[in-house]
Formats: structure tokens, C-alpha cells, sequence
């Protein structure tokens, strides 16, 4: 089986391309508040929560004064405390579950 062949990309264009599937992904997850973050880690091994902690990571690697909180509401698409009150139920039994098993697993 051959390699599929992928273009040379300059880093510029690169970065550009990564940004733009980052903020897809975050739209995406913006638009799919039903989807648990319990769910995403336990299904994918990160959340949203991981998203805003990794853009946090990345400011602070450039210096750049980002707050925990402001990096949250970069990925969630309003405050924190407000998206878990209007779309964060408690984990069910089931999801603490496979979260504990999950995380007991280190692959």
C-alpha cells in the first residue's frame, strides 16, 4: 500500500491550515453542547476543558497573558459558569464509571 502524497506546505500556510481546523473543531463543539465533556473524554481522551487548557498553554509558551478563564471562553463560546449551568448536567453513574475505568487505563 502506497503513501498517500501530501504537498510540501510551507510553515506559514501550515499554521494558517491549523488555525482554521482549530476553529472549526471549537465551532463544532460550540454547536454540539449536547455532547458531554464526561462523553469526550471518555470516548477521545480530551474535552473542551482540554482545548482551552492547550490555547492557555500556547499563550503562556509566547508569553502572552491569556487568563484560564478567558482561554475557556475562547473554546466555549461564552462564560464557563454559564455554559455548565445552561448545558452540563451531572455525570450519570454510567459516565463516572467509564471515566474512572478510563482513566485507570494508560493505553
Amino acid at each position: 500500500m502506497t503513501e498517500p502524497s501530501t504537498p510540501e506546505i510551507d510553515a506559514a500556510t501550515r499554521t494558517e491550515l491549523e488555525a482554521a481546523v482549530f476553529r472549526r473543531l471549537v465551532a463544532h463543539l460550540q454547536g454540539r453542547a449536547d455532547v458531554q465533556n464526561i462523553d469526550l473524554m471518555n470516548m477521545a481522551g480530551f474535552c473542551r476543558n482540554c482545548l482551552s487548557n492547550w490555547l492557555k498553554d500556547a499563550a503562556d509558551a509566547k508569553g502572552l497573558p491569556l487568563t484560564k478563564d478567558a482561554s475557556r471562553e475562547a473554546v466555549y463560546g461564552m462564560p464557563y459558569a454559564d455554559w455548565k449551568r445552561l448545558h452540563q448536567p451531572d455525570a450519570t453513574p454510567e459516565q463516572q464509571a467509564a471515566f474512572a475505568k478510563a482513566a485507570a487505563d494508560p493505553h
